[in-house]
């Protein structure tokens, strides 16, 4: 087996460092903020939150066990190459979880004031946890593998809709168990405001992205994107108006959270490249929305 050069293990390292700082953020708002003020979660953790009420079993634990049976259909239908990261963040996020769970009732005081700031501040601190985490090609599994499950199965149901429709179940559940509709109001001022924090992590807040490359290694960078993220790029020959030198532009069309890994695949190839990323408001065709009305 070829040894892992010192580029490889160093960026390894730095995955697993921002992995661990975004899980600590989410669970400091679960634990800080969400659970003092009775405020609904979605996914795995909203799972957790109701179980850990009814039964006081540890939410991260919880969460961690849901996980599992999902991310061995994640292994048998969907990827077996990103199978490791999503249990390596599952088990991260789960242990943090219960440690900041720990923390909070011996050490740390909790937020019990305004429920609606209490909100506010959740939502940006999980919005940072998880944008963290994305912009690393990483996920913490949960309704996101079941997003994706469904989408396998049926191809018209985006994964954006069913995570979405998972999430409200779940909040649903815990509003009628606990008898507070109050919570899962507050859960769509988390849901927003985290939303709009990821967004701006993973650059963009439109349909779609676009690149326009320049570079010496065009049909090399080209290659590259092809076979790491499946989307298409468009070589078209250019000329510097100052220079006059001769180069390829490539242009290539992605979804946000995409970014983040194609313009690291990019630098690795090439770390002088001039890039720009461009907002793609109305993006139709494969890969992408099938029509306006979509």
């Amino acid at each position: 087996m070829k040894k892992p050069d010192k580029k490889t293990v160093l960026n390894a390292v730095k995955e697993a460092g921002i992995w661990i700082i975004g899980c600590l953020l989410y669970a400091t708002a679960v634990n800080g903020f969400a659970l003092p003020n009775s405020i609904a979660q979605s996914g795995m953790t909203g799972a957790g939150v109701i179980l850990h009420k009814l039964f006081g079993w540890p939410i991260g634990l919880v969460g961690f066990a849901l996980n599992v049976p999902l991310l061995i259909l994640m292994f048998i239908f969907i990827s077996r190459t990103s199978l490791l990261k999503t249990l390596v963040v599952s088990g991260i996020l789960s242990v943090a979880l219960d440690f900041m769970t720990w923390l909070f009732k011996s050490y740390i005081p909790v937020y019990e004031g305004n429920p609606i700031l209490a909100a506010l501040i959740c939502g940006v601190l999980q919005g940072a946890g998880l944008g963290m985490i994305m912009t690393t090609n990483a996920t913490s599994g949960g309704t996101d593998i079941i997003g994706r499950l469904v989408h396998k199965v049926i191809p018209y149901i985006t994964v954006g809709k069913v995570v979405m429709a998972a999430d409200a179940l779940i909040v649903i559940i815990y509003m009628i168990v606990f008898k507070s509709f109050d919570s899962g109001l507050y859960a769509i001022i988390v849901a927003f405001v985290s939303s709009r924090v990821i967004d701006s992590l993973l650059y963009g807040m439109g349909n779609g992205k676009m690149l326009m490359i320049f570079s010496d290694k065009a049909h090399e960078i080209a290659e590259a994107i092809i076979s790491s993220s499946r989307r298409g790029v468009s070589i078209i020959p250019a000329t510097g108006a100052y220079s006059k030198e001769q180069k390829n532009m490539l242009i290539c069309v992605a979804r946000k959270n995409e970014i983040s890994g194609l313009l690291k695949t990019v630098r690795s190839i090439d770390e002088e490249t001039f890039i720009i990323v461009s907002e793609a408001n109305e993006v139709l065709g494969k890969g992408f929305r099938r029509s306006i009305n979509s």
